[in-house]
């Protein structure tokens, strides 16, 4: 049996999951209508993140999987419009603020940093040497 999947070696990948789990963690305390609504679309919109850099890593161009990491930013950027709303319907408090954000402001330039160390596709190295690049991002 192989070993696990490269992408989860990836540090942009492991901490889009913590920002899913701990958006999940949030939202779990929350009103059922605050759940049903803003919940709902925040806990999709995170998970997302992590499951376009699967999604993209599973594809068999490096075109493709360029693709899923600009949607996982797209997804990430959501993220924050959904926790801006929930912290002004007062549905995070100060403390939540302040454990997430830095999370996502880590995440963001390594998704760009992890795009950019994409290979174009253009077979002009091997693919041992992007994927030994990919895996620091």
């Amino acid at each position: 049996m192989a070993g696990k999947p490269h992408f989860e070696s990836l540090r942009v990948y492991r901490l889009s999951e913590e920002i899913a789990d701990r958006v999940w963690d949030l939202v779990l305390g929350w009103s059922p209508m605050a759940k049903d609504t803003l919940g709902r679309q925040l806990i999709r919109a995170a998970d997302s993140i992590g499951a376009n850099i699967a999604e993209g890593a599973g594809r068999g161009s490096f075109q493709d999987n360029r693709r899923f990491i600009r949607i996982a930013r797209g997804s990430l950027n959501e993220t924050r419009h959904f926790l801006r709303r929930a912290h002004s319907r007062r549905l995070l408090s100060e403390t939540d603020t302040n454990v997430i954000r830095p999370l996502l402001d880590e995440l963001s330039p390594k998704l760009n940093s992890y795009l950019k160390s994409i290979g174009s596709g253009s077979g002009a190295s091997t693919m041992g040497n992007r994927q030994r690049t990919t895996i620091e991002a």
